[in-house]
């Protein structure tokens, strides 16, 4: 029986930092093309990408493009060409959101549902794989359970995917339309002003304050280190790491941290594979706690939790590392909580005020004083630095010395080849055999001279046969098929290698195939709903087709199509304010003297002038971040007009 494979989805914002994914064991990269990217600052040519490409399918590793905005109707036949290049340049898959290409006359290409497809249930999942789509990243929301009753529901050759480590958005993937209600900027289209991680007052329907101030729609990072094994149990075979905005030493050190956990797991149960070929060494030990982060959550995954939520703040807390022990017009003495802790020029610190309002402080430079005690020098003014004082708790959330060693490279990806050294009737040949089974032979002529030190004669043979350097591959073993231990020249043997070399890229390249795309159900599958509202993001006549040939009967246009000018739920999420600050009417069940006082009402989010209203829908455990659209957005003129009723 084949191995099952677990691919490791890694993020680039370009095609060097996708390079270095690979490099540091990525199965498959996700990349945002030139254009309709859902990333409006992450988008790449076509060249580039060519270039990405070619670099992961040495690896047998795969490129995905992620296509996965809404479109209008003009932007379909722009789109259309662009994945017919992309198609061209070798990727290996689409994400995409926006049904309506899937009404295009595309390519064969390998089609995967973007997390803004809102995969939550069974009947969505099974729908999405009959109409042709290879892979699909469920809603980060689920719980174990809520993975295996989908993976019971689809086809195994469905890979399924999930979200293993970054940022999480508070609301369902999809469902968020704040931003483009408050600014016209569309977080379907690539443009989110990330609304929920702004500060808020949270106050009753007596105008009481609940919260003061707070991040209430600001989660942590999340972080599934702990729960890969369960995950694979529940039927998860993609396991995606998020962040196409973040920099280099953020996917060098979180893919190398999930490679490392991964390959772990696969040693220990060999019913499974990694997705792609070679192995990795790194020159640094992984820890997702050096990269910016809100602090970890495995979010809901094993059930609701109450500490899911960033709430003091949306920047990044670092770790802590001491407390300030004295304070000079110029300096501060830190105390750090172990001796081993080096500070560097450059360091980033931070500290809590009072207010619980994170603060920074950059180190210009660092003296050691003694066991464990720094004078810092910030580069700031001391009196710009509200209580700071001796005793306060201080962080760091940038360390130089960390920044550095990932600054040059710090990982080399191999592949195993055995190499076998024969002798011909005209000089010698060299065959490399790889562990993936692709075989390379090539011969050469020269003069047959015995070697008058037969030990290094055979010596050198392996010496300058196993020099793979900076190629793909490392030597696994070397057979010296031979009479004897000829002496063969260093430069013929270094000549007969790189042919050999060359000629095993080329075997590989030639034996690459791209993944196959999944053919549609005939009959069109019918969509598990009748009626679709402007939450199932339809913006262009393609996508309406879909929909209605798929057995929808009332289909309604898009948030971002204006048609929806009263109150709307502008985010919904599993995310519950009320259960987070302990107000949930399920948490006081039980409790004495509070039962029945403690009721799901709605509450008010306030920053500036800004409201928002906060609905519970207690029986799905769903809270509604409800508003309405500004009227200066809704005075720019949408771009199509639907009709409710199928044609």
């Amino acid at each position: 029986m084949q191995p099952h494979q677990l691919e490791l989805l890694a993020p680039a914002r370009d095609a060097d930092i996708g390079i270095e994914a690979v490099n540091h064991g990525a199965d498959a990269v996700y990349i945002g093309g030139p254009s309709f990217g859902a990333r409006a600052a992450a988008s790449n040519d076509i060249a580039d990408i060519a270039r990405l490409v070619n670099h992961a399918h040495r690896y047998n590793a795969r490129v995905f493009v992620t296509l996965n905005t809404i479109l209008r109707d003009d932007e379909l036949e722009p789109a259309r060409r662009q994945i017919h290049q992309l198609y061209d340049a070798g990727v290996d898959a689409l994400i995409l959101q926006d049904m309506g290409l899937l009404e295009l006359d595309l390519p064969p290409i390998q089609l995967h549902a973007s997390t803004q497809t809102d995969i939550r249930t069974p009947e969505k999942a099974r729908f999405l794989q009959d109409v042709g789509l290879n892979q699909i990243v469920l809603a980060r929301e689920l719980d174990f359970g809520q993975i295996a009753a989908i993976r019971a529901a689809t086809r195994p050759e469905t890979t399924l995917e999930f979200f293993v480590h970054g940022a999480l958005c508070v609301a369902y993937s999809g469902q968020c339309y704040i931003s483009h209600a408050h600014t016209g900027r569309s977080a379907n289209r690539g443009d989110c002003s990330q609304a929920c991680r702004l500060p808020y007052q949270v106050t009753d329907m007596e105008g009481r304050i609940v919260a003061h101030d707070k991040h209430v729609l600001s989660m942590k990072d999340n972080n599934q280190s702990d729960n890969l094994e369960a995950l694979i149990d529940a039927g998860i075979r993609s396991f995606k790491i998020e962040g196409r905005y973040k920099d280099m030493g953020y996917v060098k050190n979180i893919t190398a941290h999930y490679r490392t956990l991964l390959d772990t797991l696969i040693e220990r149960r060999p019913q499974f594979a990694r997705a792609s070929a070679g192995h990795t060494a790194f020159a640094f030990t992984p820890d997702p706690e050096q990269n910016f982060n809100r602090e970890f959550t495995d979010y809901f995954v094993s059930g609701r939790k109450d500490d899911i939520g960033a709430f003091d703040t949306p920047k990044n807390p670092g770790l802590f590392i001491g407390y300030v022990s004295k304070v000079g017009d110029k300096w501060l003495d830190l105390q750090t909580d172990s001796p081993d802790i080096v500070l560097n020029n450059g360091d980033g610190l931070c500290y809590y005020t009072l207010q619980k309002d994170l603060t920074g402080l950059a180190i210009n430079r660092a003296e050691k004083q003694g066991a464990g005690v720094w004078r810092v020098f910030p580069k700031d003014p001391m009196t710009g630095f509200k209580d700071l004082r001796a005793g306060t708790l201080v962080n760091r959330n940038r360390d130089m010395n960390w920044t550095r060693l990932l600054d040059k490279p710090s990982s080399e990806r191999r592949i195993g080849v055995w190499l076998r050294l024969d002798e011909t009737d005209a000089g010698f040949a060299l065959t490399l055999t790889d562990e993936d089974g692709h075989t390379a032979s090539v011969e050469a002529a020269h003069a047959k001279e015995a070697a008058k030190d037969a030990a290094k004669a055979e010596a050198t043979l392996r010496e300058h046969l196993g020099k793979l350097g900076t190629t793909p591959f490392a030597a696994m073993g070397i057979a010296l098929e031979l009479e004897q231990p000829w002496f063969v020249p260093a430069s013929f043997l270094n000549a007969l290698r790189r042919d050999a070399v060359a000629a095993l890229e080329a075997a590989r390249a030639a034996a690459y195939v791209r993944p196959a795309r999944a053919q549609a159900a005939e009959p069109p599958a019918i969509y598990p709903e009748d009626t679709l509202s402007y939450l199932a993001n339809v913006y262009n006549h393609k996508a309406r087709d879909f929909y209605a040939k798929h057995g929808v009967q009332v289909i309604a246009a898009a948030y971002e199509s204006h048609e929806e000018t009263g109150e709307a739920s502008l985010m919904i999420t599993k995310h519950c304010v009320r259960y987070s600050l302990s107000l949930c009417p399920k948490q006081a069940k039980g409790v004495v003297g509070v039962q029945g006082t403690v009721r799901a009402a709605p509450l008010t989010l306030i920053n500036g002038s800004e409201k928002l209203t906060l609905r519970f829908d207690c029986k799905a455990c769903e809270m509604h971040v409800v508003g309405k659209l500004k009227p200066a957005v809704a005075r720019n003129s949408a771009p199509l007009t639907f009709y409710k009723a199928r044609a």
